[in-house]
């Protein structure tokens, strides 16, 4: 399509698109064009489209990435909490390296719905032994949204921030991370407070809505001194959204390519796929949750946040191959 010029580069890869719609602030549609006759007042947002994301935070960008999901709590909705217990959660991120991931997302506080918070005290005192342990030998993201915990998990290793607040629920967060030079990942979810996010989220475009969120949590991020380069966007499945919201922003996953930024999609074992496949336990939903890893990559997932580790980097490298990337 890019060589006979009905076609342009998505994301500098080897997908392509060939019709072009802008959306600008307030949801005014431009309408759509084809790739060829895109007009000039469109080209920095459509190169943030064609252009490969910056790297973030100095990990690979020749692939798709696994994140490994260590949870060391005692009430993860996918039960596989590790109540605590430092021990458990090293010997499981030093399997998931084996396996096959990339880095390692490691978390002492439950968000799933109707959780109650965890003070930041008791927070970093369930994480930071793994963190230690675990950041020696891979890239290691902290998964908090209090500033105290991020402090500490960076102090210990952590090169990366995971903030399902987008840096909102701790007034600290930002001017920390900027100071600290430190990545982030900055998700979408409906509310500040996990326990009501989930009760009738409503929205009239879904897939818009977050993307409109996130554009301005980013550019909040870039005033507070963190540069693009540093931040990568998540949807937040499951995060205040219904099943038909979750399947219009991983099918619609390529509006946050407009962004300009790393785009990381955590779908595994979430109650969506569970509602698709029929499957209602969620440490069983392995195959959904491969099949959602490998649709977001297609739709332009730069890093999949995964619990099962091997049976996703397994997929990834066949879809890899078979697609001729």
């Amino acid at each position: 399509m890019v060589a006979s010029g009905v076609g342009l580069p998505f994301q500098g890869g080897p997908a392509a698109f060939s019709l072009v719609r802008l959306i600008d602030e307030g949801s005014a549609d431009r309408g759509i064009v084809a790739a060829p006759r895109v007009p000039g007042a469109w080209a920095a947002a459509l190169a943030r489209v064609t252009e490969a994301p910056p790297a973030f935070a100095g990990l690979p960008t020749d692939r798709p990435l696994v994140m490994g999901i260590i949870n060391v709590t005692p009430d993860s909705f996918s039960g596989d909490g590790l109540a605590g217990s430092a021990e458990a959660a090293i010997a499981r991120g030093r399997a998931m390296l084996e396996a096959g991931a990339d880095l390692l997302d490691i978390g002492g506080e439950s968000t799933r719905p109707g959780a109650e918070p965890v003070p930041p005290e008791e927070e970093i005192s369930r994480v930071l032994p793994a963190v230690r342990a675990l950041a020696a030998i891979a890239p290691v993201s902290i998964d908090t949204r209090n500033a105290e915990t991020m402090r500490a998990a960076l102090d210990a290793g952590a090169r990366i921030v995971n903030d399902i607040s987008a840096l909102r629920h701790d007034p600290a967060a930002m001017a920390l991370l900027a100071e600290r030079g430190a990545p982030v990942v900055l998700m979408h979810m409906l509310g500040l407070d996990p326990r009501e996010m989930q009760r009738e989220p409503q929205y009239g475009d879904a897939a818009l809505e977050v993307a409109e969120f996130l554009r301005k949590r980013v550019e909040a991020a870039e005033r507070a001194g963190i540069p693009r380069a540093r931040i990568a966007v998540d949807p937040g499945l499951g995060f205040g959204k219904a099943v038909e919201h979750n399947l219009s922003l991983v099918q619609r996953l390529p509006l946050l390519a407009g962004l300009g930024c790393r785009i990381l999609l955590g779908a595994s074992r979430k109650r969506s796929l569970g509602v698709i496949s029929g499957e209602a336990a969620a440490g069983l939903r392995v195959a959904p949750s491969v099949a959602a890893a490998l649709c977001g990559v297609a739709r332009g997932a730069a890093i999949v946040r995964v619990h099962d580790v091997a049976e996703t980097a397994q997929a990834l490298r066949v879809w890899d191959t078979l697609s001729g990337r």
